[in-house]
């Protein structure tokens, strides 16, 4: 990755990236959402492009409303390790690691503080299954609001070794490289994925990008003036073509063949 300040090409790598990670974390989550209750009797779920429903009834329905989250984040607990083991290699392949990571766990935490407050948020449907006090909910959001933290900053190091060694090389040149990585390409990221999510009522299609994307990228922005003893690779991340293309053929297959819907029974 060159030295300049602002490296517009991998502003939209980092972008196209942050938009594939979102959307297939996103149908990650709805598909553990819908093969739970495909597999208990008397339901019959149906998965859409940006969201699923469910015919019949059973009352582990509402517990199973948890388990997209608990999917998505052990999918970005994953890769947050491997990332934190060294793998992959330094380039595109990390970046859209680091990205995956953080769209599998702040999309799954924030809804933890959701699910506290509302009863009838996925999470919080599972919560009121399990039985689960109102202090315990209290407890339980803020250890997520702290775990968004502590996600945020443990992305630092392994976005930060994408960089050329000039920047990382004071506080000021962490915190652009940040900016360039990845605080603009995940506004630009979000935008994006828009035509993943519609039609949907708007809050649906914009306030949850916001709130999975903003927090997580506020908290690095912040966090990149203490990070010490980081060795950039100043790697190139290549074209943006391949993930211009990835991303008009998720667009294509959310929109041509989940949109309508896919039935689980």
């Amino acid at each position: 990755m060159r030295s300049s300040p602002w490296d517009w090409n991998a502003v939209a790598i980092s972008s196209l990236l942050y938009a594939l990670a979102f959307n297939l974390t996103f149908f990650i989550q709805e598909l553990f959402l819908v093969v739970p209750k495909a597999l208990t009797p008397g339901l019959r779920p149906t998965l859409f492009h940006n969201n699923h429903r469910w015919l019949g009834e059973n009352d582990l329905a509402s517990l199973f409303q948890g388990t997209g989250a608990l999917a998505t984040a052990l999918v970005g607990l994953v890769c947050l390790v491997v990332l934190r083991a060294g793998s992959p290699r330094p380039g595109a392949w990390r970046l859209f690691v680091i990205w995956m990571a953080y769209c599998g766990l702040l999309m799954a935490l924030p809804q933890v503080v959701i699910g506290a407050m509302s009863p009838a948020s996925d999470v919080g449907m599972a919560m009121t299954w399990l039985g689960l006090s109102s202090a315990t909910k209290r407890i339980a959001a803020l250890l997520a609001l702290v775990a968004i933290a502590a996600v945020a900053l443990a992305l630092l190091r392994p976005a930060l070794e994408l960089a050329h060694a000039d920047g990382v090389a004071t506080a000021r040149a962490r915190t652009r490289f940040i900016a360039q990585t990845i605080a603009l390409p995940m506004l630009i990221g979000t935008a994006l994925v828009i035509p993943f999510r519609v039609p949907r009522e708007m809050i649906e299609v914009v306030l949850l990008p916001v709130l999975v994307g903003l927090p997580g990228a506020l908290w690095m922005l912040a966090g990149a003036w203490r990070v010490r003893d980081v060795h950039g690779a100043g790697v190139r991340l290549g074209s943006f073509v391949l993930p211009l293309l990835a991303a008009v053929v998720l667009l294509l297959v959310f929109q041509l063949l989940l949109r309508p819907g896919v039935a689980f029974y």
